[in-house]
């Protein structure tokens, strides 16, 4: 038994366990029931879930959600609407986000894919500086897709360790 400042109060059958309790006008909350003997606590449990909850909620406000943004592509893009949807690339990935770079074709422009694949490349190569490939260029059906992230700064470098293991190696 523990009481509700964190004190030991030894071992006490159940009913003068809550007979204690109700005396502080708390609750007797079983903390441990597989030790032996049981361990409880008298403590205010409403207002203990309400401190586990603003933990909680806490812990949740310092997450990054990532979420996946995505661009459309033609595969006869004009060069200043490339332009304009590879800057909306770049803020996606400087804002954290993930792109899915995506070229729909449709009726005859099937037989041309591979003029979607040197749009995708193309943006991969401009925005190498600020985002890393995920996903290279694959196709499902008539879609062509890409998927870029975010660069990580400070991981996508090997270690001084490891560099110097591979110039001796």
């Amino acid at each position: 038994m523990i009481d509700d400042e964190g004190r030991q109060i030894g071992i006490l059958p159940p009913y003068e366990a809550l007979k204690l309790a109700r005396e502080k006008n708390l609750d007797l909350v079983e903390v441990s029931p597989t030790a032996q003997p049981p361990v409880c606590r008298i403590m205010d449990y409403g207002k203990y879930l309400y401190q586990q909850e603003k933990k909680e909620r806490e812990a949740k406000k310092h997450q990054k959600t990532i979420t996946v943004k995505e661009v459309k592509f033609r595969i006869n893009v004009d060069d200043h609407d490339y332009e304009t949807k590879k800057n909306h690339v770049l803020r996606f990935l400087e804002d954290g986000d993930k792109v899915k770079a995506t070229i729909f074709f449709r009726g005859r422009e099937m037989t041309r894919t591979g003029l979607g694949r040197e749009i995708l490349e193309r943006l991969i190569k401009d925005v190498e500086q600020k985002g890393m490939v995920e996903f290279r260029p694959r196709q499902e059906g008539n879609t062509l897709h890409a998927i870029l992230a975010p660069k990580r700064e400070g991981r996508d470098k090997p270690q001084p360790a490891v560099q110097d293991r591979l110039k001796q190696g």
